[in-house]
């Protein structure tokens, strides 16, 4: 996690996830901020999102409790050497995180990520892949100078999130684009480039990553929906359910 340490933990013959604040001292607003956020994580049920169990606001051990999944993030399994996910697997995965994020913006009040990236997306032992990290946005605001949180992952980020502009929950279906474009190359995005060139290049250069020719045209085409730079002409998560959907149907009448 971008806010602190990440523990594995049994809390009453259960695996759990423990998330320990880098920043201790929330108190007064922050801390009641911390509280609400906690509130509306606890309400949230959905198979492609992670599950919150519970928290502790006691200063030093100011913490969330989640789920724990064995595989870990998707960031890694995706990237470390000799990595074998196969193709249809892939493309479950991103349905995956649609499916989740398309609960999270269509949930009262909706919740906007603002920090989706493949390092906070974690895998359960079947595979499927959930979004994590989600409710920590607004607090991340909160502990930005005491955290890496913003200032580490650019690669991921929408350009007007970037330029520090306002941004609404279409800068998540940015950092969706990325995801894919992941998913379907196997490379790191921006690899070539450190994170000040990063944000030079997609914010203010309206730079992409480069879709290689033999990546799926309608895959390439979903990707550079979300690339768009006119937030509002981006697809929602509920408008890339269904080609995401087809794709698993053409794939799997592929391999047959």
């Amino acid at each position: 996690g971008s806010y602190g340490e990440v523990y594995h933990a049994d809390w009453n013959g259960t695996e759990v996830a423990v998330k320990k604040f880098l920043d201790q001292d929330l108190s007064g607003v922050a801390l009641e901020q911390f509280k609400c956020e906690v509130r509306i994580m606890s309400r949230l049920r959905h198979p492609n999102v992670v599950l919150f169990l519970g928290y502790v606001t006691q200063p030093p051990n100011l913490s969330i409790l989640t789920e724990y999944l064995p595989r870990g993030s998707l960031y890694r399994l995706l990237h470390r050497p000799n990595s074998k996910v196969d193709e249809t697997r892939r493309l479950k995965m991103a349905f995956d995180v649609a499916k989740g994020m398309n609960y999270l913006h269509t949930s009262h009040p909706t919740i906007v990520h603002r920090d989706l990236k493949s390092p906070n997306l974690l895998v359960d032992k079947n595979w499927v892949v959930k979004v994590s990290d989600f409710g920590m946005s607004r607090l991340k605001h909160h502990t930005f100078l005491s955290s890496k949180s913003t200032a580490g992952t650019p690669e991921w980020m929408a350009p007007e999130v970037l330029r520090n502009e306002p941004a609404n929950e279409m800068c998540d279906v940015y950092s969706f684009g990325v995801i894919l474009w992941e998913l379907a190359t196997l490379r790191v995005p921006w690899s070539g480039l450190n994170p000040m060139q990063v944000v030079g290049a997609v914010g203010f250069q309206n730079k992409r990553l480069d879709i290689p020719k033999e990546v799926d045209p309608l895959v390439a085409s979903i990707i550079s929906s979300c690339w768009d730079n006119d937030p509002s002409k981006r697809p929602s998560f509920s408008q890339l359910l269904s080609p995401l959907k087809k794709l698993q149907r053409l794939l799997v009448t592929e391999s047959l």
